[in-house]
């Protein structure tokens, strides 16, 4: 299947956060949602749920990285 990376824009206190979420074996629900959320924006349907993968490490713009497996659209 298909991988799509996700960058959700945040800011470095949500990102801060999140990372904390993770390191502790839980997930941060409303930036996962966000992710889902934009694959099926960007037309594709999720397989399965989205992966935080990191922060980016912008000085302004801060992003939440996120990978999402997706179905693939050829027919089988």
């Amino acid at each position: 299947m298909p991988l799509l990376r996700i960058h959700l824009d945040t800011d470095r206190g949500t990102a801060r956060r999140v990372l904390q979420l993770h390191q502790e074996g839980r997930a941060h629900h409303e930036s996962r949602e966000a992710a889902r959320e934009q694959v099926w924006r960007q037309g594709h349907t999720p397989s399965g749920d989205p992966v935080f993968v990191g922060v980016t490490n912008g000085r302004r713009d801060v992003q939440l990285l996120y990978d999402v497996d997706v179905y693939s659209d050829a027919a089988g």
